[in-house]
């Protein structure tokens, strides 16, 4: 759905017509009518965003399963590189959706607040699946004889079982430690994991060949299922539910997501977190080396939230309510997220050769620039709530 960032302009004229024809007694409630009609626009072009997004993602994961079933049903070398290059598609979408997190939506709030824990849990103890290097009867694949049953509401109960975070059994890390393999080469090599398609292969390189199919082909539809019930939720109970709730708060769910995304969940805990460590296990996505996809994506979710723009989407915006309320600090925003965007996209490729030598080398100062970069991002963004009068 096309919103035009010119409606913000003819809702302005709408208002000052109304004003126009109002007594001086009803001229700030006039006034107060302007600025609802901006915010309840801006409101609902989140959720269009939100919806699109979260379409995409559905799609992309749907294609992912698509090429996982291909693979499965016929294991050569080439559907297994189409099978990883649609996991790689896959991750396009789904990463800008990471700006909807924190903001008390259906991802993880409420009856499905689960969601978000079986779609995109890290960092993954990758022994809880399958075999790694010293160990062929890590996991669930080989443990104890192989005598654990491979079902769909097994591989979901196994999802940090134990109270455990890196006890990740489903999802998109999951699925890409099953694609990949563990990553034990050096940074310097720039190469991800090394597992061989035939590990899927009667007789092949590794055993349980076809409880490792089994296992791959249920999580891909694991995530489809999952973000199938994100996308029913926001296209039919939540979003009459989003867009019920008062403006204040609906308004401090947007702001307030994008802010903690920005300034802890991206800048600390996905980026600062591993560069502190050195180690490319503390990566979002560590065995593909597509974590310098995931920052910019999550960052460019960020932006899209801001600035109230996604593929076709587009209408009244964050930014548009901040610079109406406060135009210094709307420009102030603006500098912030283009030296954010600048620095995040300035770190080397791939991340775990940006962080192997510290913060003090100068690929490491690349990233601590970007975490700074975010952190003042999101720290300032908190500072329009008393601006638009957010409590």
């Amino acid at each position: 759905m096309k919103r035009p960032i010119s409606r913000l302009y003819a809702i302005s004229a709408l208002a000052l017509v109304l004003s126009a024809c109002s007594s001086d007694d009803n001229s700030t409630p006039d006034i107060d009518k302007e600025k609802l009609l901006l915010r309840a626009e801006a409101i609902e072009n989140y959720a269009d965003i939100v919806q699109a997004n979260y379409v995409d993602a559905l799609t992309d994961a749907q294609a992912l399963q698509t090429a996982i079933d291909t693979f499965v049903a016929d294991p050569t070398e080439a559907n297994f590189e189409a099978a990883k290059t649609a996991w790689l598609a896959s991750r396009e979408s789904y990463g800008t959706t990471e700006a909807f997190r924190f903001a008390n939506g259906p991802i993880d709030s409420g009856d499905t607040e689960d969601l978000e824990g079986l779609l995109n849990s890290w960092p993954m103890d990758e022994a809880y699946v399958d075999y790694v290097e010293g160990d062929a009867d890590a996991g669930l694949i080989n443990h104890d004889n192989a005598t654990f049953e491979i079902t769909k509401e097994n591989l979901v109960v196994k999802n940090g079982e134990g109270d455990t975070e890196e006890n990740v059994s489903v999802g998109y890390h999951a699925i890409e430690f099953l694609l990949w393999g563990q990553d034990n080469t050096d940074p310097s090599e720039k190469l991800s994991g090394q597992r061989p398609y035939t590990d899927y292969v009667d007789g092949g390189t590794a055993a349980n060949q076809d409880r490792r199919r089994t296992y791959l082909q249920l999580t891909a539809e694991l995530l489809v299922d999952d973000l199938q019930e994100v996308v029913d939720a926001w296209s039919t109970s939540y979003r009459a539910t989003f867009l019920a709730l008062s403006e204040e708060e609906a308004l401090n769910n947007i702001l307030g997501s994008i802010a903690e995304l920005s300034s802890s969940e991206l800048a600390v805990e996905r980026m600062a977190v591993a560069l502190k460590n050195q180690d490319q296990e503390d990566e979002h996505s560590c065995f593909s080396d597509n974590t310098h996809r995931d920052i910019r994506l999550n960052f460019e979710g960020i932006k899209n939230v801001y600035t109230g723009s996604y593929g076709t989407v587009s209408g009244v915006s964050l930014a548009d309510l901040i610079k109406e309320a406060d135009a210094d600090l709307a420009s102030e925003l603006d500098i912030l997220l283009a030296a954010a965007e600048t620095a995040v996209n300035g770190t080397a490729i791939p991340f775990d050769f940006a962080i192997a030598q510290g913060k003090t080398s100068v690929e490491g100062a690349k990233v601590q620039a970007a975490v700074v970069a975010l952190t003042d991002f999101g720290n300032k963004l908190l500072e329009a709530k008393q601006a638009l009068e957010i409590d």
